[in-house]
């Protein structure tokens, strides 16, 4: 019996430091767990915690370590975005240190420059996460607008969404199982009521290309399709008496375009019914041109004035300034920076690993950078010429999505793991779990020795 505890002992110790190293690698952050502590200070898009790509576009301050932690966020700036030949011109989510006068956008997943259209493809190769584009400044009230072609076939989803640090959200969706409807729907502060989706009759938006506008005032929003207003919310009508104040979207906000999978094996049995079913990843596409893609022509942008009696002390940022406010009331308009020095850094020091950085993209980060550059193609293999930036994402599980409901807009977790009976399989242990039952059955063998 020596001899089984000489073996069980390392085991435990191996198990052990399994756990402490699985700790170490996700901190999530929520209005259920809590806020991020302050080694991981700011709390990103997803619910994750960490520093670098975490604190920029998306950090929410509401579960952050405090309101310093998130970088302040880029004004809004009138803009065109033609997006021909554009990949090269869009930085990588992960390696993006926040200057958004050098990029106006950002991706994460996977683009292709469309020649043929002069256009830009968001793709969805087999088994992945999609792609999302994300505008590098926000808009505080403001009319922005997209020409665009949807993606197609059931459990695949197209968006055109703004969505704020504290998850204020204006929709367009598109469920790739019909075409003929577009989903329009609005969120405040990640709510997620699902009795504000409207749907707006329009014509075939995988073939047809259309200009889809959000018209956002400080007292009404306008959904626009083709010019026609499809949808109107005012926001006296979204007034809440339990909480005395309206669930009305209402601070500064991305720009953000994606593809996603909401058909997945893993998706709760409701997000899957919304999307028309199961994806379908041996799709004819999948074949040719090698994955799911949607069509964006280009992007306006008009900015707007910020409410009045906004507390304003420069010009160049949006911060959060109230802890206990997180409504338009609670931000302003300041000169803080928006650039980190490096992939290291949060709100609370930006520049102090600015001179021991020698790039931002060689910089590390507590944001994973799983995504490879590889050649561009047109959307079509046997057509040639076009050049682009694709990058394989990773798959997406349900994760994101956990609530049996639909999921609020595209809010996908770009770096968790698809699974699929016909795709790579992964084993997801509870670590905990496992230790604790080891420890339990090594120590009943011990005991017995």
């Amino acid at each position: 019996m020596r001899g089984l505890r000489l073996v069980l002992l390392p085991i435990v110790t191996l198990l052990a430091s399994v756990v402490k190293a699985s700790s170490d690698e996700t901190v999530y952050c929520n209005g259920t767990v809590g806020a991020c502590p302050d080694d991981k200070p700011c709390c990103s898009q997803y619910g994750v915690c960490g520093s670098g790509s975490y604190c920029l576009g998306g950090c929410n301050p509401r579960f952050s370590y405090n309101l310093s932690a998130c970088m302040a966020m880029p004004i809004c700036k009138d803009s065109q975005t033609i997006f021909n030949n554009y990949s090269s011109k869009v930085a990588n989510q992960y390696t993006f240190l926040g200057d958004a006068s050098a990029n106006d956008w950002i991706y994460e997943g996977s683009i292709v420059d469309y020649n043929d259209e002069q256009a830009l493809l968001l793709t969805m190769p087999q088994y992945s996460s999609g792609a999302v584009l994300s505008s590098t400044r926000y808009m505080w009230y403001g009319k922005v607008s997209a020409r665009m072609k949807t993606s197609h076939l059931g459990g695949v989803i197209t968006a055109f969404i703004m969505f704020s640090s504290v998850q204020d959200e204006i929709d367009y969706e598109f469920v790739g199982a019909n075409l003929t409807n577009a989903q329009t729907n609005y969120y405040f502060e990640g709510d997620l009521n699902w009795t504000h989706s409207s749907n707006v009759s329009v014509s075939n938006t995988f073939d047809n290309y259309h200009v889809y506008e959000i018209d956002w005032h400080e007292d009404h929003l306008d959904w626009l399709i083709d010019g026609q207003v499809g949808r109107t919310l005012y926001k006296n009508h979204t007034f809440n008496a339990s909480t005395g104040q309206y669930d009305y979207p209402q601070t500064p906000a991305r720009i953000q375009l994606s593809i996603w999978p909401g058909g997945t094996n893993t998706s709760a049995y409701w997000t899957k019914l919304w999307a028309g079913g199961e994806i379908d990843w041996n799709a004819p596409d999948i074949k040719d041109p090698g994955y799911y893609y949607a069509t964006v022509e280009s992007v306006n942008i008009t900015c707007y004035d910020p409410p009045a009696g906004t507390r304003q002390n420069g010009s160049a940022a949006y911060r959060y300034v109230d802890s206990k406010n997180f409504t338009q009331a609670g931000v302003a308009i300041t000169n803080d920076t928006t650039v980190l020095g490096s992939l290291e850094d949060s709100g609370f020091n930006p520049q102090s690993g600015k001179s021991s950085s020698s790039s931002s993209a060689s910089s590390s980060s507590t944001s994973s950078k799983p995504f490879t550059t590889q050649s561009g193609a047109s959307k079509s293999k046997s057509t040639s010429g076009s050049t682009g930036t694709s990058t394989a994402a990773k798959g997406s599980s349900g994760d994101s999505s956990s609530s049996s409901q639909v999921p609020s807009g595209f809010v996908q977790n770009m770096k968790s793991s698809s699974s699929s009976t016909a795709g790579a399989v992964s084993l997801n242990l509870d670590a905990n779990k496992l230790l604790h039952a080891f420890v339990a059955v090594a120590g009943a063998a011990l005991a017995f020795a």
